[in-house]
């Protein structure tokens, strides 16, 4: 991790804070930092700054806290992903996180099994999980907001729009398209399909709605590395 991400339930003031679990672990193991060390933190949807070791032992570390900057502008893109497979979801939302995404919907489609639905993976406790870990990774502390749309169609005749207002709207699909527009200024909603792609009846919604298909090149990409090119071409 590239930042300890503090948690309201970690301070015992605002400025100091005791941390137990997966990260006192990296910590000992990874920072193997002592008393008067200062590590990098940052708390949920506050300030990064730093800490100053004050205890660290087998059973807690405790910090002096110094949290005075602002955390990294979120990308203006709102991503509504097909439910990946569960081993790549986690990927896809540590990638997500860390890109920056300010809102994630994962949507169910013709392609995705039934069965993703009910995967350990999809518990409250490993999607926030997962999204912590790409704050972690990218120095920031503001969590993705997360939807969850098990329904295609009435999802994108209902709320889309709404959803989707304001904003420049695209569906990464391979075939005859536009290519990913560049430089985008302003705010994007990005649909992005599962394994096998969107099917026509899915485009011609999307259409409706107002979403053009875009083409990101002939190479098949994994989804996380999708997020990365799609992300860094449009911002």
């Amino acid at each position: 991790m590239n930042i300890i991400l503090l948690f309201p339930d970690d301070l015992q003031s605002p400025s100091h804070a005791r941390l137990t679990g997966r990260r006192l672990t990296h910590v000992l193991e990874v920072h193997r930092a002592e008393e008067g060390d200062t590590l990098k933190v940052g708390l949920l949807d506050g300030n990064l700054g730093t800490g100053t070791v004050t205890r660290l032992d087998a059973e807690a570390l405790e910090l002096d806290l110094d949290l005075v900057a602002a955390p990294p502008p979120k990308l203006p893109l709102t991503l509504i992903l097909a439910l990946p497979r569960p081993k790549v979801l986690n990927r896809a939302l540590i990638a997500a996180s860390s890109l920056g995404i300010h809102r994630i919907v994962l949507l169910h489609t013709a392609r995705v099994e039934k069965a993703y639905w009910g995967s350990p993976r999809m518990s409250e406790e490993n999607l926030l999980h997962q999204r912590v870990l790409g704050l972690e990774q990218a120095r920031d502390t503001v969590l993705p907001t997360l939807q969850i749309e098990r329904r295609f169609r009435p999802f994108v005749e209902d709320r889309l729009p709404a959803l989707a207002s304001d904003s420049l709207r695209v569906v990464a699909h391979p075939g005859d398209h536009p290519p990913c527009p560049r430089a985008v200024e302003g705010p994007v909603t990005l649909v992005v399909g599962p394994e096998g792609g969107l099917v026509p009846f899915e485009i011609e919604l999307l259409q409706v709605a107002g979403f053009q298909p875009v083409d990101l090149g002939p190479r098949i990409l994994r989804v996380e590395t999708a997020l990365a090119a799609l992300a860094g071409r449009m911002f």
